[in-house]
């Protein structure tokens, strides 16, 4: 790897952590200030609208060239992708939303673990319910795919690491989860698998597209379905394994399989595009 290359993995990550950081930061005052001032207008989830379009328009390359011959535009690589390939990316990561979430249910009865704290959205008009839960899972889904599957993983992709890149790439991310999710193996495999389903689908796609509404539509899911009923949920230790636990570990196993199919069909769709094109 030239110095270049590996200058070019340093600060495509930094950024990547960066931009992650900035965007969870703002769109938190945000809701933090609308929530408390004027709970009955999301008008935050509109300002964060205004907000993620310029940062959109600035990491895609508006603003000109990074250096040499490389643009922001190649690094986001938010390119288009043929019809049969979006599908089957969207299909093979939706099947694997559903198997994580059984797998998140499976793990929190199997393990002690803090969980994915909930905001209480009952005492809320339901448009700012909506609004806010679509803003967060769209704030979390840009930036994370934009900075981590577009500008680092791309980079690690052009220095010659290729299918390795998703693992790396996954790893650099967990520590960012755990210092919000907890130092807890359960939490950590669990957003391994995560970032390496979202990490696969860029690779094999070459665009972070498929990532974006796979990403949003995973919070929206865990968001409004699975993290608020986390308090509920008690250790088969405690109180054995139920029949709601053996279905939702068979969800687990079903839909990952399933996934796994589609991700092959993916798979060859893809390399089928790129020799034709």
């Amino acid at each position: 790897m030239t110095r270049a290359g590996a200058w070019r993995i340093v600060w495509t990550g930094a950024f990547a952590a960066l931009m992650t950081a900035v965007v969870s930061g703002v769109w938190s005052a945000l809701i933090f200030t609308n929530l408390r001032v004027t709970p009955a207008i999301p008008w935050s989830a509109l300002l964060m609208a205004l907000l993620l379009g310029a940062l959109w328009a600035f990491v895609g390359g508006k603003w000109g060239p990074v250096g040499g011959r490389e643009t922001r535009r190649d690094l986001l690589r938010a390119g288009h992708v043929p019809q049969n390939v979006l599908v089957w990316a969207l299909a093979a990561g939706g099947l694997f939303i559903v198997a994580l979430a059984g797998l998140w249910i499976v793990l929190r009865r199997l393990v002690a673990t803090p969980g994915n704290p909930a905001a209480d959205f009952s005492a809320l008009p339901t448009v700012t319910v909506v609004a806010t839960l679509a803003m967060a899972a769209l704030a979390g889904a840009v930036s994370e795919e934009a900075g981590f599957r577009g500008y680092f993983q791309g980079s690690l992709e052009r220095s010659g690491l290729g299918p390795a890149a998703v693992l790396v790439t996954a790893l650099a991310m967990a520590p960012l989860h755990a210092l919000t999710q907890g130092f807890v193996w359960p939490t950590l495999v669990f957003y391994l698998l995560v970032d390496a389903m979202l990490g696969t689908l860029a690779y094999l796609t070459k665009s972070i597209r498929p990532g974006i509404v796979v990403h949003a539509v995973g919070l929206l899911v865990f968001f409004g379905l699975v993290w608020p009923y986390d308090k509920a949920r008690r250790l088969v230790w405690q109180q054995g394994a139920d029949a709601g636990f053996w279905l939702h570990a068979a969800q687990a196993c079903v839909f990952a399989t399933l996934s796994a199919l589609a991700f092959v069909q993916l798979g060859r769709l893809a390399k089928r595009s790129r020799a034709a094109m």
